[in-house]
């Protein structure tokens, strides 16, 4: 698993900016922070972001398709809980994520989620 270590400076920026933006949302208005994953089915990891440096060739060789089989998922996180995962998909084949179907998905998508919350609430 590749993660990235939040160094203590890093921590603090990122609080404040938060605390900043949770300032500027009216008390009346939800927040959802919601990102796109890809992956790989065939297991790898997509690591474009990713730098190996050592002073040595790496002797392991990763091999991986050229084209393996691969899923984009939404996924937000607000305040009551998480709405997600949503496949980007047509007739079952996953498709890749354009402006217009990224638009379609945050125009239906969150909102009949957010239908089953309010539901649950009740």
């Amino acid at each position: 698993m590749i993660v990235q270590e939040i160094k203590d400076r890093e921590w603090a920026t990122r609080k404040a900016s938060s605390e900043a933006i949770l300032q500027n949302v009216p008390r009346d208005v939800f927040l959802l922070s919601g990102d796109e994953a890809l992956f790989h089915l065939s297991g790898c990891v997509d690591k474009q972001n990713f730098r190996y440096c050592s002073p040595n060739n790496p002797i392991q060789i990763h091999e991986r398709p050229l084209h393996s089989e691969r899923v984009t998922i939404w996924c937000a996180v607000a305040d009551f809980g998480i709405i997600g995962p949503y496949f980007f998909e047509e007739n079952g084949k996953a498709v890749t994520v354009t402006s217009a179907r990224y638009v379609d998905m945050l125009r239906y998508f969150p909102q009949s989620k957010l239908y089953e919350y309010e539901n649950l609430a009740m």
